[in-house]
């Protein structure tokens, strides 16, 4: 996967779920259950991605992306994450906890990249203050156009420049894995869980009888574990 021109359709990808996060059309395929589905399916894995995308997913229930405050940008990390996991083999040790490593530190750097093109499109509305004044559609138009092609170029890049270290770096780290499979991916979806609890609880706590409602819920998904 390293191949630059295999990295390309990814890359593509990459922009343009992190294009959704927050410019357009904010239609959730940027949420990691889609986006690391979809990368999963381009390297020929789509259950697998859906495996990784619904572990990420339990750690981007923790932020809530209100206004311009800084955040992890979950769209184009989801897609790393979720091709690099598809691409290992199921017995390959590891393969989940370096995943979800590769892809939450992607989304940290991409929710600094965020803040740059706020940044970035802030000094363009202040060159074009004047014309703003005036309600011109065009200079409207234009920023708005700005905005679009470099979120979208912002995604695209970061995509391409994580997979680019993470794809050999993960093969480094995956010779020596010394944990066994089940342990690494045990340890990975518990402190997922973990932490998407802790998020529900965060928004929940208030309302009365929730406490209960989340064991329930617990004991329920653990029974069904167990089950099959």
């Amino acid at each position: 996967m390293t191949h630059w021109l295999a990295l390309l359709p990814l890359t593509l990808l990459g922009a343009v779920l992190g294009l959704d996060v927050v410019s357009f059309p904010q239609a959730m395929v940027s949420r990691p259950i889609v986006a690391a589905t979809l990368a999963g399916a381009l390297v020929g894995a789509p259950l697998r991605g859906l495996i990784c995308g619904v572990t990420l997913e339990l750690f981007a229930l923790e932020t809530l992306p209100f206004g311009a405050s800084r955040y992890p940008e979950w769209g184009s990390a989801s897609v790393v994450g979720g091709a690099i996991f598809a691409v290992q083999d199921e017995a390959t040790a590891g393969a989940m906890a370096i995943s979800v490593f590769c892809a939450l530190v992607t989304a940290s750097i991409g929710g600094w990249s965020m803040i740059e093109h706020r940044k970035l499109l802030g000094r363009y509305a202040g060159g074009m203050r004047e014309y703003l004044a005036r309600g011109s559609s065009t200079a409207v138009t234009r920023l708005q156009l700005r905005g679009l092609t470099f979120d979208l170029l912002r995604g695209g890049l970061l995509t391409f420049v994580a997979l680019a270290v993470f794809s050999p770096l993960s093969t480094v780290l995956f010779a020596g894995w010394t944990f066994s499979s089940e342990v690494s991916r045990g340890v990975s979806v518990a402190l997922a869980g973990a932490v998407g609890a802790a998020a529900v609880w965060k928004v929940v706590h208030t309302t009365k009888g929730a406490r209960w409602y989340l064991l329930g819920g617990f004991v329920i998904g653990a029974a069904l574990v167990v089950a099959t």
